[in-house]
């Protein structure tokens, strides 16, 4: 069985001057990681702390708030951590590795299975990967943002069957139990959307750390939609992961037996909170798309289209002909928001989803829609269009999984650079009135000048035909995708026939202009 621990700043070191570490309880977690070896488990331990070891190391009683003292301070405590840490595994001969990830380690492909290799090669070997964030290279665009994240994510490579998240709290509780001597826990999670509307997560990370609760919940969705159990439990009580996970991988969410704690009144066993995992994992590659990648831009279909790649036979894939928008600069290959376009309904498709998907990178720059744009639940929206059919990933490599609503986590905005593969010759400034392909130099139509004249207007007038006013538009959020044209290309054949994109541009790559689809 495969197992990922997550620690928190404040299960290192204490959170005051003169920040020292917890030495029995770090020597307590050394201990069952060993024995959980001897046991046949794989288990990989995600540490944060490295600045408050620099901060002891230097004397300070502040981090400070400027990002380069953050940096050279993490500078200082990795090696210290790194260190501590393989001197109390030495003493149970225990060999450790470290890992450092950045999010364009996870946002890369090819380095996103390199670093899937050596957490396979280091597990075959016996040795215990202790993962932590590059805080030393790593600036805010492009921060996991906490460790709960990068446990989550690293969870998620290794395909682990747990995620224990180690912290300073029994289990999740309706409030804040610290203030409220009322607040109840809450045991097992299903549904992490619904858990979200009846519990508290203000509850901040202390000095030192960037969690809280709310990290846990987001850590938890990313986790369970790719098939781990995540587990929230005080880190003192580490050693009661045995009985969590004596019956092997937990129950899935559409498990129909009653689990321990789910009940008020009832058994409770381990205190700790159990978030259920999908009774399938998204395979690898939808999972990667869907949570590793930031999305550079949007791509807006009709309701026509949307019905067609809702369809397994479809293989989830947009044809130009459905396109009626494109928002923001993006490369072939990067990752693109699907959005719906359709007219405003009385009854609002998103008020029982009120609270949208849990998503990692809310804060994070995007580019303006229309108004009306919104997230919902894509399956609501197929059963609003007639089309009920929501279809079970198949596609992709590792494990399927039927998919829900998911979250993204924030990845950085990474601008895509003059290449042949991506045919951009330039992005800045976005000029929609010229030669948008370098395969068609300025001027150059030849003879087809006529035709895409022609063709292009007829793109047009299908767009200028819905926005006839009898009513107002919405765009509702429905997935991402692999954008296989960049967005001045796509522009150029939006609302185009298939059979027009070489004729167009000088070149087709591809029938369709988005791959790869992932709903929530």
């Amino acid at each position: 069985m495969w197992r990922a621990d997550s620690l928190g700043t404040s299960s290192i070191v204490s959170t005051s001057y003169p920040f020292l570490p917890h030495l029995h309880l770090l020597s307590s977690i050394v201990e069952t990681v060993v024995q959980l070896r001897e046991l046949g488990h794989r288990v990989v331990l995600c540490s944060s702390g490295a600045i408050g070891v620099g901060l002891r190391r230097m004397g300070l009683k502040e981090r400070g708030k400027g990002l380069s003292q953050k940096q050279a301070l993490a500078a200082v405590g990795q090696g210290r951590l790194i260190a501590l840490w393989d001197n109390l595994f030495s003493q149970l001969d225990q060999p450790i590795a470290q890992i450092l990830l950045t999010r364009t380690d996870i946002a890369d492909r090819t380095r996103y299975l390199n670093a899937q290799n050596t957490f396979s090669e280091l597990l075959n070997m016996g040795v215990v990967p202790i993962v932590n964030e590059n805080d030393t290279v790593s600036v805010s665009e492009i921060k996991f943002g906490d460790n709960d994240t990068l446990s989550a994510i690293s969870s998620a490579i290794v395909h682990a069957d747990y995620l224990f998240l180690l912290t300073d709290v029994e289990c999740l509780y309706t409030d804040n139990p610290r203030n409220n001597p009322d607040a109840k826990p809450v045991y097992v999670v299903r549904d992490i959307e619904k858990v979200k509307q009846s519990v508290s997560t203000s509850t901040l990370g202390t000095s030192l750390g960037t969690g809280g609760m709310s990290t846990k919940l987001i850590a938890a969705d990313l986790a369970t939609a790719a098939g781990v159990t995540t587990v929230i439990m005080h880190s003192e009580h580490v050693r009661d992961v045995f009985a969590v996970i004596k019956d092997g991988p937990g129950p899935a969410r559409d498990y129909d037996g009653v689990i321990p704690g789910e009940v008020e009144g009832g058994e409770v066993g381990v205190r700790c909170t159990r978030f259920l995992r999908r009774e399938v994992a998204l395979k690898d590659r939808k999972w990667w798309i869907a949570h590793g990648l930031h999305a550079s831009g949007s791509v807006v279909i009709d309701e026509g289209a949307y019905r067609a790649i809702r369809k397994r036979e479809s293989g989830h894939r947009v044809l130009p002909a459905g396109v009626v928008r494109i928002e923001g600069v993006f490369a072939s290959s990067q990752a693109v928001r699907l959005l719906v376009r359709r007219r405003r309904r009385t009854a609002d498709l998103s008020q029982s989803h009120q609270s949208g998907r849990s998503s990692i990178d809310d804060n994070s720059s995007r580019p303006p829609r229309r108004s009306g744009s919104k997230r919902g639940s894509s399956s609501a929206l197929a059963n609003e269009l007639g089309h009920s059919d929501v279809d079970t990933e198949t596609e992709g490599e590792g494990r399927g999984v039927q998919r829900g609503r998911g979250s993204e986590p924030e990845t950085p905005t990474i601008l895509p650079a003059a290449s042949m593969s991506s045919s951009i010759a330039s992005l800045d400034p976005l000029n929609r009135a010229g030669s948008a392909s370098p395969a068609l130099p300025s001027g150059a139509s030849g003879g087809m000048g006529m035709g895409m004249s022609t063709m292009k207007e007829e793109g047009e007038g299908q767009e200028d035909g819905r926005d006839d006013g009898q009513g107002e538009w919405e765009e509702v959020d429905v997935g991402k995708g692999l954008a296989l044209y960049n967005s001045m290309e796509m522009e150029r054949i939006k609302g185009m026939k298939s059979s027009h994109i070489g004729q167009i541009l000088g070149y087709c790559e591809s029938e369709h202009v988005v791959d790869s689809i992932t709903f929530w």
